[in-house]
Order: structure tokens, then C-alpha cells, then sequence
């Protein structure tokens, strides 16, 4: 294992890239076969193996402080941070936190990856204005360096620096998808992308939780803090998805639709606090997922069966009649109304099945 955590610590190599993307899909491989065969002789050994994976696959911890470039206090964009810390409209979307980042590269990843959680439009003004203010200090947008993510369509989502400040941008990349051997001849293709673009993100974003209910039903855990809590969730999306595949094999539309809203919620339920807004591009990235869902449900119905799929959105008081097991937070959005919906309800041949929401707190 030496060696492998040798290479992946290689930036900006194509090698270290692969490995690890090819290392998430082992992991989890290796997850869903030790839940299909929890009697398997070699269940004990593939657990230490996971545990091998997990410790490879962790992000570096920050470094200490040991020189002037480390020091927050000399950063270049020791304006665009305090700028961004004292706005009160990016406060009402991204919560009070402060920015952790103790370099430049690390502001400007960090600044970027929080604006794909507010409204696209301000997310748009801030981004030219975060251009402005590193052109200032001598450093220019870089659009070919970007890290690339794997997903099922190629874009931009933020560019990089040069001159003054070397920091890569963040890109999606089918390139990187197909390392999986993802063929993207069908809809269910787009959760693998999903499967494969989560794990890296979850990497790479500190500021991710998951409010999977399978998993923990009580509150919203961060990812971060909570190694175990990452494991389970990881392992649940990776469940899912390999029991979408299969139920796609099959010919039984309500089989296929179950499926999906299962995988649609695991999806909805990598979440941030407060909750990416509806039409950020997280909140547009996971809506993809719905959109496909309704397709699915529309088949159902042709196939004669009573569907009725239902995102919950509004005000909890109006909704909470179709949910169940709800979270509740208090910051972000309008009290008193649906921050984010994780499970749909459905109502499926005079059967039904509550919803999932997390609501912001009336109080």
C-alpha cells in the first residue's frame, strides 16, 4: 500500500488520477459484496482490505502553518476573503460559518465550490467579481487546468488560476467516467455517474452531510467529521445503485420505479447546511435525478399502473401530511418552509409511501 498511497499523493498526474478512481470503484465493489455475503470466509479479511481503502482514499489533513505563504494573514486574497465573510446575502444561503482556508489556492477552491450552492444568478456575479479581485493581485482565470470529475457530460464548472496564484479549476468529465467503464447507452447510466461523481466529491468538499435514512435517521451527520457515517453512506449509495442496475434487467415497471426513488433519494440526501438552494448548480445537478425518476413513473402509468409522484416543496404545514420522519433545521430558507426534499412521495396502485423533507424551524 506504500506505493499506491505514493502515487496518489502525485498532483497533477493522469496515473494518480486513474488509480484513484479505479480505487472508489474497487471500494465499492467490495462494499456491495460484503453485504450480499456477510457469511463469506473471507468477510474478516475484506473488512481490513476496506479499512486499507478508506485510509488511502481519506483527504490529507491541513498542513500547519510554516511559512509565510501558509499564513492567513499574507494571503493575496486576503480581500476577496473578508469580502465574502461579511456578506450578509451569501450568510442567508451558505449559513454563518467562516472560510477555513489558510492559502490562496485553498480560498479560491473553497469560494468557488460555496457559490455552487447559491442561486446561479448571484453565484454568477460573485464569480466575476472573485476574477476581479485575483486579476488584481496578478493572477488570471485558467480554464484548461482544471481537476476533472467523472460524470456523463463534459463542463466547466469553475476555472482555475494562473500567474500569481496556481490553483486548478474543478471540471465534469466523461473522459474520467468511462475509466469506469460506464457505456452511457441508457438512462440508468446517469446514477452511475452520480455513484462515481459523489465519491469524488465527497473528497474533496469538508462541508458535505448526508441525511440518508437508512443510514441515520436523526439528524443531518457531516461526512467530514464522521468517517463511519461517510463509510455507511457511501455504501448505501452504492447498494442502491447496484440494485437500480439490476431492477433495469428486469421487465416489472413498479420493480424499476421502486428502485429509482430509492436511488433518487440517496442522491438527494448528500446535502449541505443549510441545504443547496433549488437553483444553484447543485440543486439543478441533483434535479436531473427527478427528472428521470418522472420519466420512470410516466412508464409505469403506461404500463397500467395508478402513479402519482409528488416532490415536497412549500410550506411544511402544507406537506407534512405526505411525510414521514422528517429533519428539521434552523438556518437557511423561510421559517416554517420545506428546505429540501429527499424522498418523493409516492402513491403507487392505491399504495403509498411518504415522503422525506428537511424544514427550516418555525421558530
Amino acid at each position: 500500500m506504500q506505493h499506491l498511497g505514493q502515487l496518489l499523493e502525485i498532483k497533477n498526474s493522469e496515473l494518480a488520477r486513474l488509480l484513484r478512481f479505479t480505487l472508489y470503484g474497487l471500494e465499492a465493489t467490495l462494499n456491495q459484496a460484503r453485504a450480499e455475503f456477510p457469511l463469506d470466509p473471507g468477510a474478516k479479511v475484506c473488512d481490513d482490505v476496506l479499512q486499507e481503502l478508506h485510509s488511502l482514499l481519506q483527504p490529507a489533513p491541513p498542513q500547519q502553518n510554516t511559512g509565510w505563504e501558509d499564513a492567513s494573514d499574507d494571503l493575496k486574497l486576503s480581500h476577496l476573503r473578508e469580502a465574502f465573510n461579511s456578506d450578509t446575502e451569501l450568510s442567508y444561503y451558505l449559513g454563518n460559518s467562516q472560510l477555513q482556508s489558510q492559502t490562496d489556492s485553498d480560498l479560491w477552491n473553497e469560494i468557488q465550490r460555496k457559490l455552487l450552492r447559491i442561486p446561479e444568478d448571484l453565484a454568477a456575479s460573485w464569480r466575476s467579481r472573485t476574477l476581479d479581485m485575483a486579476q488584481e493581485v496578478g493572477a488570471i482565470a485558467d480554464h484548461s487546468n482544471t481537476f476533472q470529475l467523472p460524470f456523463i457530460r463534459d463542463e466547466i464548472i469553475y476555472p482555475g488560476l494562473s500567474g500569481t496564484i496556481q490553483t486548478q479549476g474543478l471540471s465534469l468529465s466523461q473522459k474520467a467516467l468511462l475509466n469506469f467503464k460506464v457505456t452511457q447507452d441508457n438512462t440508468s447510466d446517469i446514477f452511475a455517474g452520480f455513484l462515481y461523481l459523489y465519491l469524488k466529491f465527497i473528497e474533496i468538499d469538508p462541508d458535505l452531510h448526508h441525511a440518508l435514512k437508512s443510514v441515520f435517521s436523526f439528524d443531518v451527520i457531516s461526512l467530514h467529521s464522521k468517517p463511519e457515517q461517510r463509510h455507511q453512506y457511501i455504501e448505501a449509495l452504492s447498494d442502491r445503485f447496484q440494485r437500480t442496475q439490476k431492477a433495469d434487467e428486469n421487465t416489472d415497471a413498479l420493480l424499476i420505479l421502486r428502485a429509482w426513488i430509492d436511488m433518487d433519494e440517496a442522491i438527494h440526501s448528500l446535502v449541505f447546511i443549510p441545504p443547496a438552494e433549488r437553483y444553484s448548480w447543485w440543486g439543478k445537478l441533483q434535479h436531473e435525478s427527478r427528472r428521470i425518476l418522472k420519466k420512470v413513473a410516466d412508464q409505469a402509468i403506461n404500463a397500467g399502473n395508478e402513479v402519482r409522484i409528488r416532490q415536497l416543496s412549500g410550506l411544511y404545514a402544507d406537506i407534512c401530511a405526505f411525510s414521514k420522519d422528517d429533519l428539521q433545521l434552523d438556518c437557511g430558507g423561510i421559517p416554517g418552509e420545506v428546505l429540501t426534499c429527499l424522498r418523493v412521495y409516492a402513491r403507487i396502485n392505491q399504495e403509498e409511501s411518504p415522503g422525506r423533507v428537511i424544514f427550516r424551524s418555525s421558530r
